[in-house]
Parts: C-alpha cells; structure tokens; sequence
C-alpha cells in the first residue's frame, strides 16, 4: 500500500499537481468509495470514515458527489 501511494505521489509531483488538486482528488474518491461500500448511507459511511454526518454532507455537497 505504501509503496502504491508512494509511487501515485511521484506521479503526482512530476505532472505538476498541485497540493491542493491532489488532497482534493483524494478527498473525493476516498468518500465515494466509503458512500458505495455503504450503498449511499450517510449514517453508516459517517460512522466509518469517522467523522460527523454533517460533515460527511458537507463534504458531499462540496465535492459534488451524487451518492
């Protein structure tokens, strides 16, 4: 895993990507992943992503996601 994302970073850097695009990427597919495993329960991918559910919806609505 380590290695996986070691090498994404690198990939990342050498296109000239910024910081801020990348956290924002990652942010994004990492709670649409959580939101699919959880079939777009907002509960239950809140409580897996530890966070407040609020925040999860916050989150959403900022990275547009539909789920």
């Amino acid at each position: 895993m380590r290695e996986r994302l070691e090498r994404l970073i690198a990939e990342m850097v050498d296109r000239g990507i910024l910081f801020e695009d990348a956290v924002s990427a990652f942010e994004r597919a990492f709670i649409d992943r959580v939101l699919e495993r959880h079939e777009g329960n907002l509960s239950s991918a809140a409580r897996e992503l530890r966070i407040h559910r609020n925040t999860l919806s916050r989150k959403r609505a900022e990275q547009k996601l539909r789920r």
